[in-house]
């Protein structure tokens, strides 16, 4: 799979979150349901969120350039973020409209509307396995975001389905009319669930927005350099996510007395090796620093080297 499939994927997604989103809404209307109807709307946002991620997935894609020496990476870690907030906004929007359909009275949701949201559930739930695998292979914040998003929208469905059941036929088995609200209680519940999702969308893009340190990273690049020959010492490695890869930093003690020539060919060989050995990453910066404590060693020690002579101070004014 190519990253060209992962625009492919979120287009799918996109398509069917549009075709969704308007098959629930003209049921949530005809059918008297508010949980379709605000699981409606979050379809729309799944719709603006794909679009959001497809165009971040595009922007991540470019070469780096003058401007962007890095490339354009955090696109994704943008777009991952945008769809989270998109995520609250839409958990917002269906928290008042179920509020309002408390307090207005109203009918039970029509029996038909189950079938819609059991198609919903299944079309759903298969973007986000579809999504996803691809997301994974290619460790794109983005497209996780767009998977989850999917998986969020199934959750609410899977939830108006329940409150939609207990609207329409709890009133009359256990004779309590109040039941017919449990389709509000159900879109609310969805919305507390979409909110979630968004927190755990937003916060690893923030974390790469903010080059927090990807894990354990660093410490298995320094196993990996300082297994490698010539190399005495490694230290001050850092590394940081963009898009879809890692950038690394370190720095590198050799022989004080390596040529630059020779130095210059073992940071050339450590960059290699630590790139084929962690696929992720994709570029490493090298500091070469000669080994202090060989320099130590070596170096001029106190023994050898003379007293510099006392300074003769002038006598006191007036001394005799």
């Amino acid at each position: 799979m190519s990253s060209v499939n992962l625009q492919r994927n979120t287009i799918i997604g996109l398509v069917a979150s549009l075709l969704l989103a308007c098959g629930k809404l003209m049921a949530g209307i005809f059918g008297h349901s508010s949980a379709l109807i605000a699981d409606a709307i979050e379809s729309l946002g799944d719709t603006i969120g794909s679009l959001v991620v497809w165009q971040g997935i595009r922007v991540a894609e470019r070469p780096p350039d003058k401007d962007h020496p890095y490339g354009y990476g955090k696109a994704e870690a943008i777009a991952a973020f945008s769809v989270g907030v998109i995520l609250l906004v839409a958990a917002a929007v269906i928290i008042v409209k179920a509020f309002e359909d408390i307090l207005t009275p109203h009918h039970a949701p029509k029996p038909w509307t189950l079938i819609v949201l059991v198609g919903v559930i299944a079309v759903k739930e298969g973007l986000f396995r579809l999504v996803l695998r691809g997301a994974q292979q290619f460790e794109s914040d983005a497209a996780k975001a767009d998977a989850w998003h999917h998986r969020a929208d199934a959750i609410t469905s899977a939830a108006a389905f329940i409150g939609v059941s207990v609207a329409i036929w709890g009133p009359g088995l256990v004779g309590v009319p109040e039941l017919v609200l449990a389709d509000e209680v159900a879109a609310m519940i969805g919305s507390g669930i979409i909110i979630l999702t968004a927190v755990s969308l937003m916060r690893p893009s923030l974390r790469e927005l903010l080059d927090a340190a990807p894990g354990d990273l660093a410490e298995r690049v320094v196993l990996t350099a300082s297994a490698i020959e010539g190399v005495r010492l490694v230290e001050k490695v850092h590394a940081r996510k963009s898009g879809r890869g890692y950038l690394v930093d370190m720095h590198l003690h050799v022989a004080p007395d390596m040529a630059v020539r020779d130095a210059h060919a073992l940071s050339g060989k450590v960059k290699a090796i630590v790139k084929q050995a962690h696929t992720g990453i994709h570029n490493v910066l090298i500091h070469i620093e000669p080994d202090e404590q060989a320099v130590r060693l070596t170096g001029p020690t106190a023994s050898n080297v003379a007293e510099p002579a006392a300074a003769t101070l002038p006598p006191k004014f007036g001394a005799v």
